[in-house]
């Protein structure tokens, strides 16, 4: 068998840079596939799935709180599922030395 072939993973940054010359329509698309070194396609994929979500931009509060908050609600439901575990097994080790 031969050698197993990696995708290549693009951060988000970059496509996002991409995407956004793309839209800027100042060259052609495979003037910016040689420019970014990026096959056409993933071009044209990456500037749809901008245009398809640009809104959620406006729709975020800007300071970040959101993502926050989700991160604190998420610590916690762990930390309520830790303490009951807890709970149920002192219990079940207080009910041994009741008898």
């Amino acid at each position: 068998m031969g050698k197993k072939r990696m995708r290549k993973r693009y951060e988000a940054a970059f496509k996002a840079r991409v995407a956004l010359a793309a839209l800027k329509d100042a060259k052609t698309l495979s003037e910016l596939a040689s420019e970014f070194g990026v096959h056409g396609n993933l071009i044209s994929q990456w500037k749809r799935r901008l245009l398809s979500n640009i809104t959620r931009v406006f729709e975020e509060r800007e300071d970040g709180s959101q993502h926050d908050h989700q991160a604190v609600v998420e610590e916690l439901h762990r930390q309520i599922g830790q303490l009951h575990v807890e709970l149920d097994w002192l219990k079940k080790k207080a009910a041994q030395f009741d008898r």
